[in-house]
Formats: structure tokens, C-alpha cells, sequence
């Protein structure tokens, strides 16, 4: 498998089009640029995202999620990436809850078949208001979802993205995430490394 024929989902949870919003696209330009992946890319602004309430309608039918949002246009993406990256803003020191839905949601996915997400590569960002506001908290439950479900978790290496890409953007939104020059030298080095083990991977 070539850089080329990775193919790359970013999510940004953030229900504004601010800093995780730019922090995500920034990430699958760079990918795209530099690898050649093919991208695709859901935001969950504007979206209709229930909760999941396990009603076990997923479990029993095992024909998907009973509710019909805009979730549902996000499964086939889901499904048809070999590696993920989703983004966070930091919420009190953990995942914002509009992404945290829609990880709850994805039991829809494995309930129909529980291999469905096996193998997958798996990187996160996170945007925080302050320098330390909680990125590693936020990330780590990232990579939780990705070990639960069979998927393969990455960072960006030793010294500078070790869990993935931290953000700061100093609560000014899309120009003070870009302004972040190490935030955004840990985004790309956790690209690197998650198109680097997509190919090693699914060649």
C-alpha cells in the first residue's frame, strides 16, 4: 500500500468552525500535500447528534442506529477510512460532548459486525483555550475509543507530539491555532506517523 491509497477521515467535533475546525483541515491538507491521501472530512457544527440511549435496538437488529440525524451520513464515511483522525476542543479538561456522541454511536457499527473498525490507524488532536487545558486528557480518551474497538492508536513520537497533536490556541479561534508553530509541528508529526503506519499496515 503506497501514501496514496490511504484513506483519511478527519472529524472535527467542535460545534463552532474555530480553532479544532482548522486544526483538522490543516491536518488533511497536509496529508493530501505531502502523501497524496485521499481525504474526506465530517464537522459536527450544524449537526443533528443524539446520544446514544442504549435502547440495545443496534444489538438486537443489528441493522444500525435507530435514530436518523446527520450521524447517519457519517457511518459510510467512517467504514470506508483505513486511518482517523478526529479533533477535540478540550471542554473542561476532557473531549467536547458533540464528538463523544458521536464515538457512542459507532456501537451501532460494531453491534452489526464487531470487526468492522479492526486494523484501523487512529490519531487525535486537541484544541485548548490555555497551553495546559487538558489536550492529553482529551487525547487519551481518544485513543481509549481506538483500543476498544480493535483499532490502532498513534502518536507523533518523542519530543514534542507524544500522544498526538496538542493545540493551543489561545482562545482566538482558526488564527491562534494557526499562530500555535509547535501545535501545529505535532499535528504533522502525528500525520507522519499515522499515514507511516497506514501503509506498513494494509500493504
Amino acid at each position: 500500500m503506497s501514501a496514496n491509497t490511504v484513506k483519511l477521515l478527519g472529524i472535527s467535533g467542535s460545534p463552532r468552525l474555530g480553532a479544532t475546525d482548522f486544526a483538522v483541515k490543516s491536518a488533511l491538507d497536509y496529508a493530501k500535500e505531502k502523501y497524496q491521501a485521499e481525504t474526506e472530512y465530517f464537522t459536527a457544527r450544524g449537526k443533528k447528534i443524539g446520544f446514544c440511549i442504549h435502547c440495545d435496538h443496534c444489538v438486537r437488529k443489528q441493522g444500525g442506529c435507530i435514530q436518523k440525524d446527520d450521524v447517519q451520513d457519517l457511518y459510510p464515511k467512517l467504514e470506508w477510512a483505513n486511518a482517523w483522525l478526529l479533533g477535540s476542543p478540550v471542554y473542561q479538561g476532557q473531549i467536547c460532548g458533540q464528538l463523544k456522541a458521536i464515538l457512542d454511536r459507532c456501537r451501532a457499527s460494531v453491534a452489526r459486525n464487531p470487526k468492522i473498525f479492526e486494523n484501523k490507524i487512529g490519531a487525535a488532536i486537541a484544541v485548548g483555550g490555555d497551553r495546559n487545558g487538558g489536550q492529553e486528557p482529551t487525547i487519551q480518551t481518544i485513543i481509549d475509543f481506538y483500543l476498544i474497538n480493535d483499532m490502532i492508536p498513534v502518536g507523533g513520537g518523542s519530543f514534542g507530539a507524544n500522544l498526538g497533536g496538542a493545540v493551543w490556541s489561545r482562545d482566538k479561534g482558526a488564527e491562534g491555532a494557526g499562530d500555535d508553530a509547535e501545535g501545529i509541528k505535532a499535528v504533522r508529526r502525528t500525520v507522519d506517523r499515522l499515514i507511516g503506519v497506514a501503509c506498513l499496515i494494509h500493504k
